[in-house]
């Protein structure tokens, strides 16, 4: 593991610089890291010189330009949205998958339809109270998967779920739902050799990454939703898009709109510093559809960028299948996409400019990641 740094590197510079995304890559690698709701504590001082905690966390210092070289060989890249094979839309052609899930359903449908078919044999999944709560879960079963329909705003250590699994040494191609920060770190733990397990990189079948703006306090969107409804009588949480300026909460009592204005200051701290709204290290990444034919055409469709060659092969296989039903994504679309994502990479290297005072100092960022191009300032 040459040229890695420690678990107190990490504790220094991501965990004390309120950095740690709470992705779990770190946890259950060793007794020193755990979970407290929704967070990430040292338990206990650890001057091991190099780690696998400060490998795989997302919010480390990698080089960007040699991780997407060594994973994404096919197709363009766009400097906004990563590696780019093709975008589509589409939704489950269950109608049960569809009714209980975030948008279209398609990260369920996708999931089982690749235990079905061999093409993984297990997987990484996230799951919730009506979108509360959240906790990762590990499914070997395609009738399992769909425990997980829906997502939650709060985001849960999924990838210790993940570490535990692979000490087990007993799957052998595991898939991984994740946001963009759980994605980066699962590559992260593809691209270095474990000693104990020099196989044990190729045994992530598949990811699929989620489209993420920002994740919520734990705690805060609990207090926040409590504070307008029974806990117990949410059914569905969602946030349409922004100029709607609210949040949904669907409850067995009717619907109640947050104005987001009161949910943007318990946005997490972390997030503030991320630089990737699409999951741009998946095979597939999937979020909510966002069209110039507005909501009311997009509610309950997903959009799907395809980045890799076993990512397209899976979506063609739930095309032949009749797993998902699919939309023609307009030209209009992908430039929507494209201004959104770049938004949030302008706005994330602002704030830890903000943060740092110094142009030199991205904290975690590499500065040559093509996917940053043109958007750093002029380097003194």
């Amino acid at each position: 593991m040459s040229g890695t740094k420690g678990p107190a590197d990490l504790e220094r510079e991501v965990l004390k610089e309120k950095l740690c995304t709470a992705c779990g890559a770190c946890v259950g690698l060793c007794p020193y890291f755990s979970t407290v709701q929704g967070r990430v504590v040292m338990t206990d001082s650890c001057n091991l010189p190099q780690g696998r905690c400060h490998a795989f966390c997302p919010r480390t210092k990698a080089d960007m330009r040699k991780l997407r070289s060594v994973f994404f060989k096919e197709g363009q890249f766009i400097p906004e949205l990563g590696s780019f094979l093709g975008l589509s839309m589409t939704r489950a052609s269950d109608e049960n998958i569809r009714a209980g899930s975030q948008h279209g359903g398609s990260v369920t449908a996708l999931v089982e339809l690749a235990m079905k078919e061999g093409v993984i044999d297990s997987a990484v999944l996230t799951r919730s109270d009506h979108g509360l709560d959240p906790s990762g879960l590990f499914v070997s079963r395609p009738e399992d998967v769909r425990q997980c329909l829906g997502s939650s705003f709060q985001i849960p250590p999924g990838l210790e779920i993940l570490n535990r699994t692979l000490k087990e040494n007993r799957y052998r191609k595991i898939g991984v739902v994740g946001t963009p920060c759980k994605t980066l770190a699962v590559y992260k733990m593809q691209n270095r050799q474990f000693e104990d397990d020099p196989q044990q990189p190729s045994r992530i079948g598949m990811v699929f990454g989620l489209f993420c703006g920002w994740g919520i306090d734990w705690q805060g969107l609990e207090r926040m939703v409590k504070s307008k409804a029974s806990l117990e009588r949410v059914k569905h949480i969602d946030i349409p898009p922004s100029q709607y300026g609210i949040m949904e909460v669907e409850t067995a009592d009717g619907r109640i709109e947050i104005p987001l204005e009161e949910i943007y200051p318990i946005i997490r701290y972390s997030c503030r510093f991320c630089a990737d709204m699409t999951a741009e290290f998946a095979d597939l990444s999937i979020g909510g559809a966002r069209s110039s034919a507005g909501w009311d055409f997009d509610r309950g469709w997903n959009q799907i960028i395809v980045r890799t060659k076993r990512g397209k092969e899976l979506l063609d296989l739930a095309r032949d299948r009749g797993v998902l039903e699919f939309r023609e994504a307009a030209p209009a679309n992908l430039d929507k996409l494209k201004k959104a994502s770049s938004n949030k990479k302008k706005k994330a290297i602002q704030a830890i400019i903000e943060k740092t005072g110094d142009v030199n100092n991205l904290l975690y960022l590499d500065p040559f990641d093509p996917s940053l191009e043109n958007l750093l300032p002029e380097m003194k």
